[in-house]
C-alpha cells in the first residue's frame, strides 16, 4: 500500500536542518502543503525553501521561535491563514547542550526545558483549534529519554517530558479523533561525528550503523497518515536496535 499525504496540511516545527529537514521534504514529497518554521537566518532556511520550491505544492517557511509563546501563536495563525487549518503537527524543533550537572545552571535548565518541552505544550496549544477529527500530531523526542546520558540531565528530563504530555493528551484528544505519538531517534547521522565515536555507536547498535535522518521522517509520515489511524499515545523508537 502507497503511503500518500494528498491534500493533508502539515506543520514541521524546526524544519531547516537535520530530521526536521528530512520531514518537511518527506511530507512534502507524499503530497502534503507544508509550513515550516525556523529560528534565525541561515543558508539552511535558503536551501528548504528552494527545495520545497522544487517538490511543488502550497509550502511556506516562516520564522518562529517556538521557545516564544507570542511567536508560537502567530505560526498557529500564519497555518490558519496561509493553508486554512491543519492535518499534522510536527513538533520537532529543539535544543541540546552537554553540561555536567554540577555546572548545570538554572538559566541553561530553563533554555533547554522551555524550548523542547514548554515549546512543545506551545505548539500543541496553540495549533489544537486547527486540527479536525483525523489530526495527527507527532512529538520528535530521543532515545536517551528511556536510557540518560551523562551530561544531559535537562535534555534528557525535557525529552522525557514529551512521553507524559502524550499519554495523557492521547486521552484527552482521543474522543475527538486526533491522534498524538513519540518518534525517539537513537544515534542519527545528521552531524559529522568523530570516527571513534561513530565506531563506538555502531558496536552497540543492533543494525551495526547509524541512523539516517529520512529513516525518521519516513516513520513520522506514517504516523501522519490515514494507514496510522489506529496509532495513538504511542512511543516509536527508530534507533536501529540499542
Amino acid at each position: 500500500m502507497e503511503l500518500k499525504l494528498d491534500g493533508k496540511r502539515a506543520l514541521v516545527t524546526g524544519g531547516t536542518r537535520g530530521i526536521g529537514r528530512a520531514v518537511a521534504l518527506t511530507l512534502a514529497g507524499a503530497g502534503a502543503d507544508v509550513v515550516t518554521c525556523y529560528r534565525q537566518e541561515s543558508e539552511a532556511v535558503e536551501a528548504v525553501r528552494r527545495d520545497l520550491r522544487l517538490t511543488g505544492g502550497n509550502h511556506h517557511v516562516i520564522q518562529a521561535d517556538v521557545s516564544d509563546h507570542e511567536r508560537v501563536a502567530h505560526l498557529a495563525a500564519e497555518c490558519r491563514a496561509r493553508l486554512g487549518g491543519l492535518d499534522v503537527v510536527v513538533n520537532n524543533a529543539g535544543a541540546v547542550s552537554h553540561v555536567p550537572f554540577a555546572d548545570l545552571s538554572h538559566e541553561e535548565w530553563r533554555r533547554i526545558v522551555e524550548t523542547n518541552l514548554t515549546g512543545a505544550f506551545s505548539v500543541v496549544h496553540e495549533t489544537l483549534p486547527l486540527l479536525p477529527a483525523g489530526g495527527s500530531i507527532i512529538l520528535i523526542g530521543s532515545r536517551v529519554a528511556m536510557v540518560g546520558l551523562p551530561q544531559r540531565a535537562h535534555y534528557t528530563a525535557s525529552k522525557s517530558g514529551l512521553l507524559g504530555l502524550s499519554r495523557t493528551l492521547s486521552k484527552e484528544l482521543g474522543p475527538k479523533g486526533i491522534r498524538i505519538n513519540v518518534v525517539q531517534p537513537g544515534v542519527i547521522q545528521t552531524i559529522d561525528i568523530p570516527a571513534a565515536r561513530a565506531e563506538h555507536y555502531k558496536s552497540i547498535i543492533s543494525l551495526g550503523r547509524l541512523g539516517q535522518a529520512e529513516e525518521v521522517a519516513n516513520v513520522v509520515a506514517f504516523l501522519a497518515s490515514d494507514l496510522a489511524g489506529y496509532v495513538t499515545g504511542a512511543t516509536i523508537d527508530v534507533d536501529g536496535g540499542t
